[in-house]
């Protein structure tokens, strides 16, 4: 069982436009190697040693990912629960972290989803679906085919990516905004498929805005949503049926057992929300302004978090902190990208092009990025 497409094409030709200073946070003797209009080159050997170097890991390991979504999600829900039946409020309180850190990390697999090849890990999408994405309201179908276009190499860092936007070239207020908007989350989707998908159902300007608008988690408000294949549409009735039911009864919960836990749950996945936010806002630099550019470019403007720093694997788990690495790796399994990042870390040292993307951790990371939000006029 392998992933589909897990390596880059080594050499991309093309248009290629990206930021051209040294990484602040990176090896303060790295500068990117620039072409002849003073852009930022492809690195030949880096693409060629990604390729070559990680050949024997592109193959997911199903006791692994059942292993440690289902421990997530029952620890997460059993928390969830503890925090709800609490009278104490620290202990209530402490369940609540514990739910929130669980269950999010359990949400973030549906990142590997979105590159898995459909006939590896049989069941896995159904069973990930039914035990998290559904119940959280983010089920599948709303990454799926939406997060493949961010890796695209012509559409990365453009107005065609859903999943860009240039967060430090914008004004200083456009971070808290972007963080805050996550809070209102877990509403929006209960509200999404508990109201507008019924209506969806009966009124089809009202379902084509859904898919257009309200279906895909993106961060460019000026994405919209094309039709869905025949395979993927699918996923989504059955999907959208099971979301609706379950949101509907979510919505009617406080008549039949109170405020408290409909209250509490709110709460925990706006944590998770407001989490997955702030990993987001750190994954790139953000310092594209729209034009297309090379595959080095773009992993340059990715953002790495290796070890020793423990905590990076609790605010970006399954892989994520190996953001850039996965950008040149699109569909390596999350198990996997450690060892490939030890192999090429020792293959080019610390004053290499592969170790420009690597950063210390979150809190730098929002420091450059406010940093630059601030001289943004």
């Amino acid at each position: 069982m392998t992933y589909q497409d897990a390596f880059v094409p080594p050499y991309s030709d093309g248009p290629d436009l990206g930021h051209t200073e040294p990484q602040d946070t990176g090896p303060s003797a790295f500068s990117p190697a620039l072409d002849s209009k003073g852009r930022i080159a492809d690195d030949k050997a880096m693409l060629r040693a990604a390729r070559d170097l990680t050949k024997d890991l592109g193959t997911a390991r199903p006791a692994v990912f059942w292993g440690d979504m289902l421990i997530s999600a029952l620890l997460g829900y059993a928390a969830l629960a503890g925090a709800i039946l609490s009278s104490n409020i620290w202990a209530a309180l402490g369940f609540g972290v514990v739910a929130s850190l669980s269950l999010y990390r359990a949400l973030l697999f549906i990142h590997e989803l979105s590159h898995i090849h459909r006939d590896a890990l049989p069941g896995f999408r159904f069973g990930w679906n039914l035990l998290v994405g559904i119940p959280m309201l983010t089920p599948s179908f709303m990454y799926e085919g939406v997060h493949t276009l961010h890796h695209q190499r012509t559409r990365y860092g453009t107005p065609e990516d859903p999943e860009y936007l240039p967060l430090a070239l914008m004004k200083w207020w456009s971070l808290p905004l972007f963080v805050g908007i996550a809070l209102l989350a877990p509403v929006a989707l209960i509200i999404r498929f508990a109201v507008l998908v019924p209506l969806g159902a009966l009124i089809p300007a009202v379902r084509n805005l859904v898919w257009t608008r309200f279906s895909a988690l993106s961060i460019n408000p000026d994405f919209r949503r094309r039709p869905a294949d025949t395979d993927l549409k699918t996923r989504v009735i059955w999907q959208e049926a099971f979301g609706s039911l379950w949101a509907i009864a979510l919505a009617l919960s406080p008549l039949a057992i109170g405020w408290r836990p409909l209250l509490v749950a709110l709460a925990v996945f706006s944590v998770t929300a407001v989490l997955n936010q702030l990993r987001t806002l750190v994954a790139h630099l953000w310092e594209n302004e729209g034009e297309a550019m090379t595959v080095t470019a773009q992993f340059l403007d990715s953002v790495n978090v290796p070890p020793p720093g423990p905590i990076a694997e609790i605010w970006a788990p399954v892989g994520l902190r190996y953001h850039a690495l996965h950008h040149l790796m699109p569909s390596m399994p999350y198990h996997a990208l450690p060892e490939a990042h030890r192999r090429l870390a020792a293959e080019f040292g610390d004053m290499s092009t592969y170790a420009g993307s690597n950063h210390p951790g979150m809190v730098t990371l929002l420091r450059r990025i406010a940093a630059s939000t601030m001289r943004a006029r």
